[in-house]
């Protein structure tokens, strides 16, 4: 296959042309304005944990998508789509789940907890069905990634403000008819360090979600025009300062992860400027009190202390859950860790819940869209979008690891971006393959 290459002018983000109406990144970017900027907490108290804003608004986008998919008229791609398959597959796991947890008597919290997870599994597809067949042109494509960014900037910078005041602001955040489902309380600590979580449940939902946004934020920042170059780097500090104040394992190794995608692929020039910014956010760090030993310890201490613990034995306390029915689980969104024990990790977690055939689905995204964006990769020769491509891969990446150590479906933030990066990535190769010149033409 001939290595596209796509015109300048399709790329460059700046030059935006009047757009008529409303696409699916204007309806993805309302998305992700509700998704990163209003506290998770906050909900409509009547629907529970399917009760945030970002969530009805993404169940609504599954069946719009639906309705749009019944009619040829509507502008949507019906052609190949490999992400897509992927996503239906999952989809059918979790329904397959449903329909084997429900021929059993079920206690009401359980049945509202599956009733609760279709709703938030159907608005994961919306999101990534609409992205990865709505999604017009490449130029489209970067405008939602730089409203990702954004979104990732103001939660960094809360997380950053928050870290050194202990003020948790967004606890005075009230939209009326949405009630906090988790009460607010004081920032979680570590050896006397605050640990922020901005708009996130959790801090370490915050590191993963940051940790996903950051490969975005610099490839922004390496291919900006010369005027929007220092507001780009910035993005980058800001996101990358508050990475390592979530004082998260998690943090750490989805980073490497993303070091270990993206370095290589990168000039040498550039591989020894992010050696040498590492270095300086590290001596950075070492000028907050304490705040490079907390760090150390995270390592050093790993296998023995509670949270590792905790971890580990989760494995051991799983295995008569999963032995219930190790084929379809007990149902997605019926595992409740604050009643049973608390997993820390997806994988587990959905073997609990899902059993091996939704686990082996959810591994299938991931390795679905590795293999799509690698491919996207290979078939274009412009240096900008090939970087681009490599990023998704570095996010999707990074987005895996952390579900190693994050219970994440149970998080709205990370699970969100899960599936709106898995649809830019789906996007991102059905247009790289519908520009490519016809064989023989």
């Amino acid at each position: 296959m001939t290595p596209l290459t796509i015109p300048e002018m399709d790329l460059a983000p700046s030059i935006e042309r009047p757009r008529q109406g409303t696409d699916a990144v204007t309806l993805l970017t309302w998305y992700v304005f509700l998704l990163m900027l209003i506290p998770s907490p906050l909900v409509l108290n009547t629907l529970g944990s399917a009760g945030s804003p970002a969530t009805m608004l993404a169940a609504v986008f599954f069946f719009w998508y639906l309705v749009t998919r019944l009619t040829p008229s509507l502008t949507l791609s019906r052609g190949h789509q490999p992400i897509r398959i992927a996503g239906v597959l999952f989809g059918c796991g979790i329904v397959a789940s449903y329909i084997s947890v429900n021929r059993h008597s079920l206690s009401t919290l359980q049945q509202d907890g599956v009733d609760v997870g279709l709703i938030l599994v159907a608005g994961w597809l919306g999101i990534l069905f609409l992205a990865s067949d709505g999604i017009t042109s490449i130029e489209r494509l970067t405008v939602l990634l730089r409203r990702i960014v954004t979104g990732a900037t103001v939660m960094g910078t809360i997380a950053i403000a928050q870290f050194f005041t202990g003020l948790n602001v967004a606890a005075y955040v009230t939209i009326p008819g949405l009630t906090a489902q988790v009460p607010y309380s004081a920032l979680a600590s570590r050896d006397s360090l605050n640990r922020p979580s901005a708009t996130a449940l959790d801090p370490i939902e915050l590191a993963a979600v940051l940790v996903v946004a950051l490969p975005i934020a610099i490839h922004r920042a390496r291919f900006a025009p010369p005027g929007r170059r220092f507001r780009r780097w910035l993005q980058v500090v800001v996101i990358g300062a508050a990475i390592p104040l979530t004082l998260s394992r998690t943090a750490f190794t989805a980073l490497a992860a993303v070091a270990l995608v993206l370095l290589p692929t990168w000039p040498r020039k550039d591989r020894w400027l992010a050696y040498v910014c590492g270095l300086f956010g590290a001596v950075a760090a070492a000028a907050v009190p304490s705040l490079l030993g907390t760090i150390s310890s995270l390592f050093l201490q790993i296998g023995t202390d509670s949270s590792t613990l905790s971890r580990t034995s989760a494995f051991t306390l799983g295995g008569p859950f999963i032995g219930q029915n190790p084929w379809l689980g007990l149902g997605f969104n019926a595992f409740f860790p604050q009643t049973y024990f608390f997993t820390d990790d997806q994988y587990l977690n959905s073997l609990i819940s899902t059993g091996a055939v939704g686990l082996v689905t959810l591994m299938a995204l991931f390795v679905t869209g590795w293999l799509t964006v690698r491919s996207a990769r290979r078939s274009i020769a412009d240096p900008q979008t090939r970087d681009l491509a490599q990023t998704l891969a570095a996010a999707i990446a990074a987005v895996a690891v952390s579900f190693a150590s994050l219970d994440s479906f149970s998080f709205p933030i990370i699970s969100g971006m899960t599936f709106l990066v898995l649809g830019c990535i789906g996007a991102l190769w059905r247009l790289t393959r519908e520009s490519l010149p016809i064989p023989g033409l």
